[in-house]
């Protein structure tokens, strides 16, 4: 376990290799799940005011749904969540025409047309973030789905591609580079990261 500014991050995240291949796995973890998208407080105003500008973008049942029963709903075991549809696609979530699911607030960010990229638990998968029940630490863990993501840890072992590296945009919006170079520093030095590729 690796400890940074009292957050606890997991040893594989700088260990494992990962890389996501969305022509294999067409995007699953925006349909396969106990819940939505997790939603911190902030970004509920986030989708507030980008749901107009994102609507063109949606899918007629992603609309249906959101105008039935609102926006985001709060889940008991997750906190606030994003709705989905039929209890599996995200509402925000498309295909497009090779079946790969899309995120709206994504295409609009990407578009310039909102600051918002999307939810940072989706943008931070495979590491999910939790508190720990004991103390006051946030924790990140890696947790890739089994099947699903198998193709992204074959994609990222090829590569070389630890799971940290993969992931610095989001860790780094999260966190600030600060954070992300006090982790790169620590899987430089204490995990041999880069030797151990090398070697590979």
């Amino acid at each position: 376990m690796i400890v940074i500014d009292d957050i606890l991050v997991s040893d594989d995240i700088v260990e494992a290799q990962f890389v996501c291949n969305l022509t294999k796995c067409k995007g699953g973890c925006c349909e396969d799940g106990d819940a939505g998208a997790p939603l911190i407080d902030q970004e509920l105003d986030e989708v507030n005011k980008s749901y107009e500008i994102v609507k063109p973008l949606m899918s007629k049942d992603g609309i249906k749904e959101v105008e039935k029963n609102g926006l985001y709903r709060y889940d008991r075991e997750f906190g606030w969540v994003t709705p989905t549809v039929d209890n599996k696609i995200c509402t925000y979530g498309v295909r497009d025409q090779k079946g790969i699911i899309k995120c709206v607030f994504e295409e609009a960010y990407n578009k310039g047309q909102i600051k918002w990229k999307k939810p940072i638990s989706c943008h931070l998968y495979p590491i999910k973030k939790s508190k720990s029940r004991y103390t006051n630490h946030e924790m990140l863990n890696y947790e890739p789905r089994e099947d699903m993501c198998s193709p992204a840890c074959s994609l990222g072992a090829e590569l070389k591609v630890p799971v940290y590296k993969f992931l610095k945009e989001p860790i780094t919006r999260l966190y600030g580079e600060g954070f992300y170079d006090a982790l790169d520093q620590v899987a430089k030095e204490y995990f041999n990261c880069d030797k151990k590729l090398k070697k590979q």
